[in-house]
Parts: C-alpha cells; sequence; structure tokens
C-alpha cells in the first residue's frame, strides 16, 4: 500500500470555509525539518514600482486555496503520497529595509534548502527571486531558470536603486547565479524603452519567448523543447502572475494586454514535470487589485501545479 504523509484537510472533514488558515489547509510546522518540500510566503512589496500590494499575497494565496484537492485529476500526480509537504508560514522580513529584506531571505533558504526541502514560494513581488537565487547557487552551482513574465526584470536600476521587482535577472546574472546557456524567459509582451529591454537577455545567450509568439499555440512543443536543452541541470521556475492576459490575472501591479492564457499557463508548469526542479516560486499576486479573489486563486492552483511536478512525484501523463 502507498504511504500516505500529511494531506490538506478535507471538504468532507471541515467545510472549505472553515479550517486552518495554511496552504491547502496543510499541517503547519516552523521550519523545514523532516519535509521534501514546503509552501512558504515572502509577504514583500517594498520593491514595487507601480500598484503595491503584494504583500498581502501570501495570505490571500492560501485563503484560496482551500478548494484544493490531493490528486490532480488531469495529471495522475498525488503529490502528498510520495512526499512529505507542509506549510512553514512566511519569512519574517523587514518591511522599511529592502537591502535587509534581501539577505534576510537569502538566509531563511539557506536554511530550508539545508534539510534538503525544495522550496514553493508564495509572493510577494518579483524582487524575491534574486536572495532564493543566492541561496539556490550556493547549493547547487549556477541553475537552469525558466521565468515566465510579462517583463524581462532585467534592468539595471530603478530610480538609482539596483535592487527592485524590475532587476533580480540582472543581479542573479552579475553574481553568476544563472546557466546562461538555460535561461529561458517566456510571455514578454508590452511598450518599453528600446529594443534591448528584451534583447539584453538574448545577448547573455538565454532565449527569449515573446507573448506574440505564444498567442492560439499550445506551448507543449516549446516545453518539450526546454526539457531537451535543460537536461538534468538543477532548475528553477519562477512565475509572474503578470504573465497571464489581465482578463484572467487583473489582481497585479503592473498589467499588460495581450497575455498567455490559464491553459498555456498549466502547460507550461506541467511541461516541467521531468526536470531536476529545486524551487519555483509564484509572485506579485496583489489582492487589493483582485476583488473576485480569482487572481490569487489561479496562483494557488499553479503552486499546487509545481507541487505535482517535483522529482518524485513522479512524472504526470498529458
Amino acid at each position: 500500500m502507498t504511504k500516505k504523509f500529511n494531506q490538506p484537510l478535507g471538504g468532507n472533514d471541515m467545510p472549505r470555509f472553515g479550517g486552518p488558515s495554511s496552504m491547502m489547509r496543510l499541517p503547519v510546522q516552523a521550519n523545514a525539518v523532516g519535509l521534501d518540500a514546503c509552501f512558504v510566503g515572502v509577504p514583500l512589496d517594498i520593491g514595487t514600482s507601480n500598484r503595491s500590494g503584494t504583500r498581502h499575497g501570501p495570505r490571500q494565496i492560501r485563503a484560496e486555496s482551500c478548494m484544493l484537492r490531493p490528486y490532480n485529476m488531469a495529471t495522475g500526480a498525488a503529490p502528498f503520497d510520495r512526499l512529505r509537504v507542509a506549510d512553514i508560514g512566511d519569512v519574517a522580513i523587514n518591511t522599511f529595509d529592502l537591502k535587509k529584506t534581501i539577505d534576510i531571505i537569502t538566509d531563511a533558504y539557506r536554511g530550508i534548502l539545508a534539510q534538503g526541502c525544495i522550496p514553493l514560494t508564495l509572493g510577494g513581488d518579483h524582487t524575491l527571486t534574486y536572495p532564493i537565487l543566492r541561496a539556490m547557487a550556493e547549493r547547487h552551482g549556477p541553475v537552469a531558470l525558466i521565468h515566465v513574465d510579462a517583463h524581462s526584470d532585467t534592468n539595471d536600476e530603478m530610480f538609482g536603486e539596483k535592487i527592485a521587482h524590475g532587476t533580480p535577472f540582472r543581479r542573479a546574472f552579475d553574481d553568476g547565479l544563472l546557466d546562461n546557456t538555460r535561461v529561458f524567459q517566456i510571455g514578454l509582451r508590452g511598450t518599453g524603452y528600446s529594443p534591448d529591454d528584451f534583447n539584453w537577455g538574448r545577448k547573455q545567450g538565454w532565449t527569449v519567448v515573446q507573448a506574440e509568439d505564444c498567442w492560439g499555440k499550445s506551448l507543449r512543443p516549446l516545453m518539450a523543447d526546454i526539457r531537451a536543452k535543460i537536461g538534468d541541470r538543477p532548475t528553477y521556475l519562477t512565475y509572474d502572475i503578470d504573465s497571464l492576459d489581465p482578463a484572467f490575472a487583473p489582481g497585479t501591479g503592473t498589467v499588460e494586454i495581450g497575455g498567455l492564457t490559464v491553459w498555456q499557463a498549466l502547460e507550461i508548469v506541467r511541461g516541467c514535470a521531468g526536470l531536476n526542479l529545486v524551487g519555483c516560486d509564484l509572485v506579485e499576486v496583489s489582492p487589493p487589485y483582485d476583488t473576485s479573489g480569482n487572481t490569487a486563486l489561479v496562483g494557488a492552483n499553479l503552486l499546487y501545479e509545481m507541487l505535482c511536478v517535483l522529482p518524485g512525484v513522479g512524472t504526470p501523463k498529458g
């Protein structure tokens, strides 16, 4: 018989509107000890350049996750039968000092990774990916990166500052955290200041797939090509919710029209099955602009799909 570890609290045991407020109503523990994977929040928005509110993202994603069930009907994945998973709460950021917060986040993820645990991060603005990548590179060396976003986030600075939600991948490049032959940016679009907004990454050897190249297409072939190019390299997946068209995810800080669809988002995440994923994040959910809760609901579902493709779960079908 398959051994079962922690399971989400079921809707027939406790109404969906009751019970714990953890991710998927999972057990909560103070750290990653004994876990194969964990959900962890980074309630950050002091790196945001436009509409704030992502500090409330982790709490709202958890609230909307109450409808999620343990078995993935589409792929056949049953992650809680294979992995020990819990919600370890939030990183205690310094909400008045972004630079100190960067070091706090890196230190927190060093502790998670030291336990052999794979973190699934609830954001928070996209600044947080840079300090996480610092911890990842310390443990795994330069990582392959799948970055899904409307924006390249490769600014050298914003308002004279080197650290902000528009700079994480420039800083990651500068610090040698990335395997530059295996960096993939998907969904970039909108207006810019010059062609270099997107071409800077291409000049570093990155693959940039603009949103227009995704319109009206299944992204399964793209993900098959990405898997072949990455191979068994340690890989980090970062998913900005603004990669989706605002028709699907209006509750974010820097919206751009012409984005990806929800089903393309599922194809991207499910297409990561078989990769050596060492961590994932879902960022830029801003509840003040998410009146229906649908943006946070999409975020919660994508985080669950990330859990379903982690090493050890097995390769889902489809």
